[in-house]
């Protein structure tokens, strides 16, 4: 028996989600819905790392995807490669919002081989372009983890040191067949300052975790495709600098003017022709997109709009505190300072003889809502606390003193 006596100890570790539920009075279920959501935005906001510490801006990334036979399988809706697919064209266009200075590449693997799909750019219309073709949405054979990390890995090393060098391997295989001894990659990866995160999508694979530890990486196994794009997007921002790297240096950077031409031009990034493109201030060669850097001075190119955005990694928006029920009294202001919504001035209760689902206490009780920044004092909803924190990155609080 359990420790409560009712049952086996084993059904302890299974949760009745259903038992959770609880009508309002109107007889809706929105309401207790509305605390899960709540509930689960707390806890993403208590986990997430706040903490200035020295962030890389300037980053390189390449994203393996495993398109082996196991990508077909259909534990993910509608399957492993569509939802994969999905979630990676988000990842991207979330990535370059939040790093304009970075830059990724996609590599494929399957058939034991790895093949570069694009080089690394800045332009994330390229890569969400290369995702949506047939040839690249084919999953056969089986993958090979070291000729993908081998090849992401030859194409990192030349990177100058002040950016860092990243791998994204999104696993969904139990199995990788290479060539020769995996642990001679792991070495080269770690002299080269190289860091390795994989996200499995079946699985945990022995050799997956050795990697990871081993690169100073991350390595999570998702349960479901709302944990999927969890685990992906916790790699949007930038991890902290290694020891070894800590060492502060100026670099070098150049702010091209948009050039519009008269006649069809080439540009010496992708050898297009171009009507209009970015002229690098340094050697005046044509490249079509910014940030990159020049193909013959490799002098960085970029814009000051970029580099200002890539700041909010360095300096991110401390965790407003939630306010209880009980601290709130009639002074405090009635709406939000941002939105100028009002709060709920009224904590919610039960009605005696109210009708239940629940067949305990509630297991999600509604907060007040209504959070407050410590450093400006001001008051937000939770709407407001999630677009501060996750796409604006400053304080209007604060900003407006």
């Amino acid at each position: 028996m359990g420790v409560s006596g009712q049952g086996y100890t084993w059904e302890e570790e299974y949760k009745r989600s259903w038992d959770i539920l609880q009508e309002d009075e109107q007889g809706s279920l929105q309401g207790i819905v509305s605390s899960i959501q709540q509930q689960q935005w707390k806890k993403r906001r208590l986990h997430k790392d706040v903490a200035v510490v020295q962030r890389g801006i300037i980053r390189h990334l390449y994203v393996v995807i495993d398109l082996s036979a196991a990508m077909a399988d259909l534990d993910l809706k509608p399957s492993r490669l569509e939802c994969t697919m999905s979630l990676l064209t988000q990842f991207i266009n979330e990535y370059f919002d939040q790093n304009p200075l970075s830059q990724i590449g996609l590599i494929l693997t399957r058939d034991g081989l790895a093949e570069k799909v694009t080089e690394l750019s800045g332009n994330p219309i390229e890569h969400i372009t290369a995702l949506k073709k047939r040839e690249n949405r084919e999953p056969r054979g089986e993958p090979s983890l070291q000729n993908a990390l081998e090849l992401a890995r030859t194409s990192l090393v030349h990177v100058p040191q002040h950016g860092s060098r990243e791998i994204l391997v999104l696993f969904a295989s139990l199995t990788t067949c290479d060539p020769h001894d995996i642990f001679d990659t792991v070495e080269s990866l770690k002299k080269d300052q190289i860091r390795v995160s994989m996200v499995g999508l079946a699985a945990e694979v022995r050799i997956c975790r050795v990697i990871c530890e081993a690169t100073s990486g991350s390595y999570d196994v998702i349960l479901n495709e709302a944990h999927f794009k969890e685990l992906l997007f916790d790699n949007i921002p930038p991890p902290p600098v290694a020891a070894a790297k800590s060492i502060s240096n100026l670099i070098q950077m150049g702010f091209p003017t948009t050039t519009h031409y008269e006649k069809p031009t080439l540009c010496a990034c992708h050898q297009k022709l171009i009507m209009e493109g970015y002229q690098c201030p340094q050697c005046a060669t044509v490249v079509c997109d910014i940030p990159t850097d020049c193909p013959v001075c490799m002098l960085t190119l970029v814009s000051s709009p970029l580099l200002a955005r890539s700041y909010h990694h360095l300096f991110p928006v401390a965790t407003y505190k939630e306010l209880s029920w009980a601290s709130i009294t009639s002074e405090m202001p009635p709406c939000c300072f941002s939105c100028q919504q009002p709060f709920t001035l009224n904590a919610p209760h039960v009605i005696p003889g109210q009708r239940r689902l629940s067949i305990s206490k509630a297991a999600f009780e509604p907060g007040s809502t209504r959070f407050q920044c410590e450093k400006c004092h001001h008051q937000f909803c939770i709407d407001c606390d999630f677009y501060v924190h996750d796409v604006l990155h400053n304080c209007p609080g604060c900003v407006n003193k």
